[in-house]
């Protein structure tokens, strides 16, 4: 494994988790949000010459492509971009992005952007890694990069480079996304199997992910109700697989994407079409939306993969494959399309995340027209974002 060093410059932040939105009103969405087609951006226009169709007044640019130098530099971007996040860089930002490669082939890169939105470099972050899917960025400035694998582990690096380092007390299993929370010093965590657990990870001292107690939500088969925290006695995952150490353990169909805001995380599950919301203050679960449930001349929610939140408390969920959209749904419960891809149909959307600012959003097709991981495209979407 290549380790780089976590150097986090002090007037740097997290970019990811400064638009932490507010919390939603109603424990939870029903199914009859679904039926409502109205967008708060309005409708979609005709593709643009990449293919991506977007509301009126937004605009896409790609600025990397998997193989090929990124624009202005002399780095050539990794194969099949996934999860990602945006970090404050004094009057710039940094985007930071997965690779979901096997075999030792994975890791993750960074797009630094001046205040402009210039690219003023592209470097390798972690390497040596496999299959590194999901993560999430923490409130020291640090990315969780999170490998994909049975016997996969968490990844704490910088943004600006130097080495990593692997958290083993974090559990080892196949991994997806991390959501931190300031607030109660827990990192959140899925994990993406068919009967999946949801995890928090609460550090002995937070800054610190070196040490602490892994945890999984315990609750019974409904879709909502009453949920306990119970230890993973050995987050090693030996001799048994960590979601089988607790009897008690809610499963879920495929864990993907998580974002923590005010005193709500979501989740999204990929095998269900699902979003799930925890109530971290009244210590209860729902199913906030059902993607079973289709949209009028839209077709369900397929495949959810990442989930992001904006300043205005909208979510956007990205899909793995389906229509290749990724929607937007507001506090209101409205969910509708928010873009979409055309021309990829092998290929899934994922990485959404925002600038400092909130007026450009990140995101990456991971397989391209070419439906291969290196043919990735990595873009830009810059509009009117509601705030």
């Amino acid at each position: 494994m290549e380790h780089r060093s976590l150097s986090r410059p002090p007037a740097a932040g997290a970019g990811a988790l400064a638009f932490s939105g507010s919390l939603w009103r109603g424990a939870a969405l029903t199914s009859a949000a679904l039926t409502d087609p109205a967008s708060p951006y309005g409708p979609l226009g005709p593709p643009d010459a990449g293919g991506v169709a977007l509301p009126e007044g937004f605009t896409a640019r790609v600025v990397a492509r998997s193989r090929r130098t990124v624009t202005g530099t002399a780095f050539t971007w990794h194969d099949a971009p996934d999860g990602g996040a945006c970090f404050s860089d004094g009057t710039g930002w940094i985007y930071v992005s997965n690779a979901e490669v096997g075999a030792g082939g994975g890791g993750a890169s960074a797009l630094r952007f001046g205040p402009g939105g210039n690219i003023t470099s592209a470097y390798t972050i972690l390497s040596g890694t496999s299959r590194n899917c999901g993560g999430g960025a923490t409130p020291w400035s640090t990315w969780l990069s999170c490998e994909e694998t049975a016997a996969g582990h968490v990844w704490e690096t910088s943004p600006w480079g130097g080495p990593a380092v692997r958290r083993p007390a974090m559990g080892r299993f196949n991994h997806e996304a991390a959501a931190a929370d300031p607030v109660r010093e827990v990192v959140y965590l899925t994990e993406d199997e068919p009967d999946g657990g949801f995890y928090r990870f609460v550090p002995d001292a937070w800054g610190d992910l070196s040490s602490g107690t892994l945890q999984v939500l315990a609750a019974g088969a409904a879709t909502s109700g009453p949920f306990t925290w119970e230890a993973v006695p050995d987050p090693g995952g030996s001799p048994r697989a960590v979601r089988e150490q607790v009897p008690g353990m809610k499963a879920f169909d495929g864990g993907e994407g998580c974002h923590c805001a005010g005193g709500a995380v979501w989740f999204t599950t990929k095998g269900d079409g699902r979003v799930w919301r925890v109530d971290l203050l009244g210590g209860t679960y729902a199913l906030a939306c059902d993607g079973g449930v289709a949209v009028p001349g839209r077709g369900p929610l397929a495949r959810l993969d990442g989930i992001t939140g904006s300043s205005s408390g909208d979510l956007y969920v990205a899909e793995d494959g389906g229509a290749m959209e990724i929607r937007v749904i507001t506090p209101d419960g409205g969910v509708s399309v928010f873009l979409r891809v055309s021309g990829q149909s092998a290929s899934e959307l994922c990485g959404a995340a925002f600038n400092p600012a909130g007026d450009r959003m990140y995101f990456s097709s991971q397989r391209g027209t070419s439906g291969s991981p290196s043919g990735g495209i990595t873009y830009e979407v810059r509009g009117p974002f509601r705030t």
